[in-house]
């Protein structure tokens, strides 16, 4: 008999950053999603970057993709190591000085941008995600793994911020949202940017993120007579 095994998607991301809480939630229907979504990736031989962490959801989901094979960059505080890494990093870590390098360098080495649920760090990281795209600042696609309906009353805010129009409706097309890392990840392959930038993406001072204009060098002292 030939071999039955079904081919592997073909990959569109070569690394995604997953935002997601250092604490498990209190219902184990969370840590399932975690495990499904680094299943996902290894599936689809897509590496992952994430905030560092080896406890609740972050740790759960980086063993799953390390432990298949596929490579895992952390990038997390200095500050932050004692709080949310529990005896021996998973993966590679870069350590970095803060939080908004910390999002920077993250959203740097990724393709594609996924929050599992979380809290208020969680939260603001989709969101600055989502508005960089906005802004025009990167078009990659932005999912959210809404886990047994978590984020249902923060969907249902961008809907009223576009029904009362704060929220253009092109620009609420921007999140890519779905119950289920298979149907999320399928989504986000076909994702196409639909809305209309603020700025191109090259007008934005963003040398953190790889674009943008550089810091000038230091001009050389003049010798000394």
């Amino acid at each position: 008999m030939g071999d039955t095994t079904a081919p592997a998607p073909p990959r569109k991301f070569g690394r995604i950053c997953v935002f997601c809480g250092s604490n498990s939630g209190n219902r184990a229907v969370f840590g399932d999603a975690a495990l499904e979504l680094g299943q996902g990736l290894v599936t689809r031989g897509v590496d992952l970057v994430y905030g560092g962490g080896s406890i609740g959801l972050m740790g759960l989901i980086a063993q799953t993709v390390l432990d298949g094979g596929c490579h895992v960059l952390g990038v997390i505080p200095r500050a932050l190591m004692p709080l949310e890494i529990s005896g021996a990093s998973v993966g590679e870590v870069k350590i970095v000085s803060d939080m908004h390098e910390r999002k920077a360098e993250m959203a740097r080495q990724a393709d594609a941008f996924i929050a599992l649920p979380g809290g208020y760090g969680t939260m603001e990281e989709l969101l600055e995600m989502i508005t960089w795209s906005q802004l025009g600042i990167h078009d990659k696609p932005v999912g959210l793994l809404n886990v047994d309906g978590y984020y249902d009353p923060l969907l249902a805010l961008f809907d009223k911020g576009a029904a009362e129009g704060f929220i253009k409706a092109d620009c609420r097309q921007i999140i890519v949202s779905a119950p289920t890392a298979h149907e999320l990840l399928t989504k986000m392959e076909q994702y196409t940017r639909s809305h209309r930038e603020v700025a191109s993406r090259t007008s934005w001072e963003m040398t953190e993120l790889g674009y943008g204009k550089a810091a000038p060098e230091p001009e050389e002292e003049a010798a000394s007579c």
